[in-house]
């Protein structure tokens, strides 16, 4: 669940179509937000799939969520269930689905490593999903740990969630965005990339996203587009994963689509009977003659063989072996006392330390450095090698023999690692640590993964931590995706960059859907697991060109009110479907009294219309327009059309031609705007240029600058 900010569409709270009350939002999106609500009539809990309000009026994504819709065909336990699509009285369109109450893979990749127990599990589940969902040629094509949720947190429970960017595969069909890449990079299979996908992409999926929840971390595929192609053609490394999930990850993950498990079916005939594949990294152990100085023979029975001639008395060799192997072992023992082999074994000689404790920690600027007690001066030399700083007593204690070489085993695989803590007290220990390097952590998850070497009784907790991301490269994405004067990128922690756990977000203006598709792209490649939170205002380029030349002014708290002419119905959202016709007034606030005020629509082809003043009414200064009314006063811009045949006044009906975003200014000036009359249209550039010369002639003459949408579209 999330905070809800002031521009969502919706508040907790909020009634929709006077039955669903929403509680909470559950997630913010590219292209939608998911809120969970709860039905006033029935009192069961769903979830809204909103279409952001810029979109609801671009046919491409209404006919995506129709398409969504369309998914309600498949019925099985396993896929989220949805139900139809509504729009709202003010223009919004939502779909309506089941809620799913659990953690999503999402949050439990997060927690860390899940078993392979449990994942093979959630496999058999999806895979039964999928089953479903490709027998109608439907492929999910965004299978990724944050669409898949454990209902109650059970692995045997799981959904798969948000078919928004699924392609329906019927000859012929058309994908809901296109043929181009989608999906996320991480979890995508190497097709996904040149936009060819078929079932085969969603095994691919699955296999990945199991790997990286048994890893507790994505995968690492780089940082821009060019390395993840290139990373995507080597195979998954799944050293250290355990049988049969591994040979399972290894079938679903092939880079040849052609040699991977081809489809959900095949997954489920292989979870049932797995193959027994041990890892192809390792061979056999290679048996060596014993050393003949060291061997004990026994006499074995052997047959008699008949001799004619008496045998020769031999003496007994059996003192001489006993002898003989006797200097060999106090030899090899005489070695190993003065070599200090076997200081661990033999009775210390050390003051004797309860507990016997050892702290060795490597710190934030890299120094490894330790304190306590060794068993041994071997223990302790080879200790020293691994630190930096030391101060370590050698004493005796209630500890395993083996407990010197057990802890230089536990702190050897830790040389890379960028900062850790190792703390043993007696027998027991703990070791803890984090890293920015997805690969070693699989690396020492391996290792240490069924606990600390030796008698050491304990584990080790290596966790995940993302680098600092620099604030340069994020500015550089926005720089070259900003088309609608510059884009923010406001820090909440770090001047340097963004942390771990820090979300990049984006505000500002753009002229197209496009450029934010573009920018949630450039942005979710760049920035690892954090969040990518867009809170853009999607204009047109019109607009923006006229925003780039907008004087500088504060608001002056005139507002813009909207009604349905043909229906004298109050339209506060401003949006208007074709056919209807915008009524437009500007409520001026009571302290406005004097000035003059200039109203003009941007429209959304590229022109710019003047509603006052015009030449049909020339006269805007605002003691003419209030007409000695005090207080809050509505002035008329645009009429209806009875009115405006009847009583003249500009009047608009809108038609298919041109829909989208028109802005309505309203800017208040201690005197005329503009030296004389501006005709009734003109280009955008026109008043673009217009505006600039007036602002640079008498920056004080302009007061205050209010403004606001009108949205045409098809019902």
């Amino acid at each position: 669940m999330m905070d809800s900010r002031p521009g969502d569409l919706f508040q907790p709270g909020d009634l929709l179509n006077n039955t669903y009350r929403i509680e909470t939002l559950l997630g913010r999106g590219g292209t939608s937000d998911v809120y969970k609500a709860r039905s006033e009539i029935s009192g069961n809990l769903v979830a809204l799939k909103v279409l952001k309000q810029e979109l609801a009026g671009n046919e491409d994504f209404t006919v995506l969520m129709a398409r969504e819709e369309n998914i309600r065909e498949i019925r099985h336990d396993a896929v989220v269930r949805y139900s139809e699509n509504h729009r709202t009285p003010d223009g919004h369109i939502y779909l309506l689905m089941d809620f799913i109450d659990g953690p999503g893979l999402d949050r439990k990749l997060k927690q860390g490593p899940m078993s392979a127990e449990d994942l093979l599990i959630v496999c058999r589940r999806v895979a039964e999903g999928l089953q479903a969902a490709h027998s109608r040629n439907i492929v999910h094509r965004d299978l990724s740990p944050d669409n898949i949720i454990l209902r109650g947190g059970d692995p045997s429970q799981a959904v798969i969630i948000d078919f928004g960017i699924a392609k329906d595969t019927n000859p012929g069909a058309q994908t809901i965005v296109g043929n181009e890449f989608a999906g996320k990079y991480s979890y995508a299979a190497p097709e996904q990339m040149s936009g060819n996908t078929d079932a085969r992409a969603d095994i691919y999926s699955l296999g990945a996203l199991l790997l990286a929840n048994f890893r507790g971390a994505a995968p690492n595929l780089g940082s821009n587009p060019m390395e993840v192609v290139e990373n995507k053609q080597k195979p998954l490394d799944t050293s250290g994963v355990p049988q049969p999930l591994r040979g399972l990850i290894d079938r679903m993950c092939a880079p040849d689509a052609d040699q991977r498990l081809a489809s959900a079916s095949a997954v489920l005939a292989y979870l049932d009977a797995p193959q027994s594949e041990e890892p192809k990294d390792k061979e056999a152990p290679v048996e060596e003659a014993p050393d003949e100085a060291t061997v004990i023979a026994f006499p074995t029975e052997k047959p008699a063989i008949k001799s004619t001639a008496p045998e020769p008395k031999q003496p007994s060799r059996g003192p001489k072996i006993a002898v003989g192997l006797a200097a060999v072992l106090i030899a090899s023992a005489a070695g190993g006392y003065f070599s200090g082999l076997f200081d661990d074994f033999l009775p210390s000689p050390y003051p004797s330390a309860d507990p016997y404790t050892l702290i060795v920690e490597k710190l934030p600027e890299g120094t490894a450095q330790a304190v306590g007690y060794m068993p041994s001066e071997n223990s302790r030399e080879a200790l020293s090698k691994l630190v930096d700083s030391e101060e370590v007593s050698l004493a005796s204690g209630e500890i395993a023999d083996s407990w010197g070489q057990d802890v230089i085993a536990s702190l050897q695989p830790l040389e890379e690692l960028e900062e850790w803590r190792f703390v043993v007290s007696n027998n027991k220990a703990r070791l803890t640590g984090t890293t920015k390097d997805a690969d070693l952590l699989a690396r020492l998850n391996a290792i240490f993964g069924s606990g600390l070497p030796g008698a050491l009784e304990g584990k080790a907790d290596i966790s995940f931590v993302l680098p600092i991301l620099p604030v340069a490269d994020v500015r550089s994405i926005l720089l070259a995706q900003s088309d609608c004067g510059l884009l923010q990128a406001p820090l909440s922690g770090s001047v340097e960059g963004y942390g771990p756990n820090d979300s990049i977000t984006i505000t500002g203006q753009v002229a197209e859907t496009a450029t934010r598709v573009n920018l949630f792209d450039a942005l979710r490649a760049l920035a690892g697991e954090r969040k990518v939170v867009l809170d853009l205002e999607v204009l047109n380029p019109t607009l923006c060109l006229i925003e780039q030349h907008l004087p500088k002014a504060p608001s002056g708290a005139a507002t813009v009110a909207f009604t349905v002419g043909d229906r004298n119905e109050p339209n506060p959202s401003g949006r208007f479907f074709v056919g209807e016709n915008p009524v437009i007034d500007v409520v001026l606030p009571p302290e406005m009294t004097s000035g003059f005020l200039t109203v003009s629509i941007l429209d959304v082809s590229g022109n710019v219309f003047h509603l006052l003043p015009n030449i049909s009414r020339p006269d805007s200064s605002i003691e003419t327009l209030r007409n000695g009314r005090d207080g809050e006063v509505r002035v008329r811009v645009a009429f209806g059309l009875d009115a405006s045949s009847t009583g003249g006044g500009i009047a608009f009906k809108v038609d298919d031609s041109s829909l989208g975003k028109s802005k309505i200014l309203v800017l208040h000036s201690s005197l005329p705007l503009f030296d004389g009359m501006r005709p009734t249209s003109e280009s955008a550039v026109g008043f673009a240029e217009a505006l600039q010369t007036s602002f640079e002639t008498d920056a004080g003459r302009i007061l205050s600058l209010d403004s606001k949408l009108l949205i045409t579209a098809r019902p």
